[in-house]
């Protein structure tokens, strides 16, 4: 039995004409750009959230700003805000105290983030469960984080004091000298942000594949060799991103320093941030504070720059 297809001339005729449809016209514009289209609509949300906010930023630097009759004057002086820069010690003290802060902080997190996420990643009974604890820091409100460990240091009363009385040590106001301010606000963030590095590697490492970590038991490598030659180095990518991402929060740090020491006593334990949020509500020195934010900006991205290039010279020479 055969089948005779017989060619319909009027279906040839639909065809080529709904393909001139699609190719072209309307449809045919859409069809080619829908890429474009796809994210236009991200795109105008990212320019009306970040640029034009960020141009009014500019704008105000370079401007003295008061009101006078509830209307907003500005007028120009960025050369005399640029002068209050260069002559202003406590944000140069506020820049290096956040530095430090930035620096300490996020070396300590990463070795105890790392090392938890080692231990874990061991676990073989209940790791949901110790996970689950592992994240409840994090959890936790930043007030209701500062008012805790405020009462923890205090002097009086607080547990870290009775346990120095318990050791024969007298009690320390370690929020109220200059020399254990900073010491102090960084335990906290180290207590308070250790478990989202942790989280971040343990994920890591669960996913490595089983077949290089066999292999490498089967060769006989101890454990500490086997996490410096393979772990370690199958992990680097995830290290970068939780160093970047908790460099980035650190230097926008301002509850807990708020909430502890206010950068007190003095300027001991004054940071970028809090610094320009007085200047800017406290002080009402409006243009001025939004030079100090621009300046920051600027600094905040010179130090991901000189991050970006170290990390591409590691890279280069392993």
């Amino acid at each position: 039995m055969q089948i005779i297809m017989v060619s319909n001339p009027l279906n040839r005729e639909f065809r080529s004409s709904t393909g001139r449809l699609s190719h072209g016209g309307l449809g045919g514009w859409v069809d080619r750009h829908f890429k474009i289209l796809a994210i236009l609509p991200a795109v105008i949300l990212l320019l009306g959230l970040t640029v034009a906010p960020t141009v009014e930023l500019v704008g105000m630097a370079m401007s003295r700003i008061s009101f006078e009759k509830g209307q907003e004057v500005r007028v120009p002086a960025l050369l005399s805000n640029i002068e209050q820069l260069t002559n202003d010690w406590v944000y140069r003290k506020a820049l290096v105290n956040t530095f430090i802060f930035v620096f300490v902080s996020t070396s300590f997190e990463m070795l105890l983030g790392l090392g938890l996420a080692l231990a874990v990643s061991n676990v073989t009974h209940a790791k949901g469960v110790i996970r689950t604890a592992m994240l409840l820091p994090i959890l936790i409100p930043p007030v209701v984080i500062g008012s805790m460990w405020r009462l923890m240091y205090n002097p009086d009363f607080g547990i870290i004091n009775a346990l120095l009385a318990y050791v024969g040590v007298a009690p320390l106001n370690l929020l109220g000298s200059v020399d254990t301010a900073l010491l102090s606000v960084i335990i906290v963030d180290v207590w308070h942000w250790t478990p989202f590095i942790f989280l971040i590697l343990l994920a890591a490492i669960e996913g490595l594949p089983a077949e290089v970590l066999e292999a490498a038991n089967i060769d006989g490598t101890s454990y500490a060799q086997k996490v410096r030659f393979v772990i370690l180095p199958m992990i680097w990518p995830a290290l970068m991103v939780a160093f970047i991402f908790r460099s980035i929060m650190a230097f926008k740090v301002f509850d807990q320093i708020f909430l502890l020491t206010s950068g007190g006593p003095g300027t001991s334990s004054e940071v970028v941030s809090l610094f320009v949020y007085k200047v800017y509500f406290q002080q009402n020195r409006l243009g001025y504070g939004a030079l100090l934010a621009v300046v920051t900006i600027a600094v905040v991205c010179a130090y991901l720059a000189v991050f970006q290039l170290a990390q591409r010279r590691i890279r280069r020479n392993a």
